[in-house]
């Protein structure tokens, strides 16, 4: 459980550091994601999802 937390805790580091760098990039993406079709960005999330399965599968062997 202790893991779970720190890879979270992680997601919002990396998160806050991108938007405090580039806070007028992410704006932009933001608004350019709304142009996407939904089914589109869904399959863009299970895609970085079983990526995300597969690093901590092979970083745990």
């Amino acid at each position: 459980m202790k893991d779970l937390w720190t890879a979270l805790a992680l997601v919002l580091v990396l998160e806050g550091v991108v938007y405090a760098l580039f806070p007028e990039g992410m704006k932009r993406m933001a608004a350019q994601m709304l142009t996407v079709p939904a089914p589109m960005l869904r399959a863009a999330g299970l895609v970085a999802a079983c990526l995300g399965v597969g690093a901590v599968w092979l970083v745990r062997q």
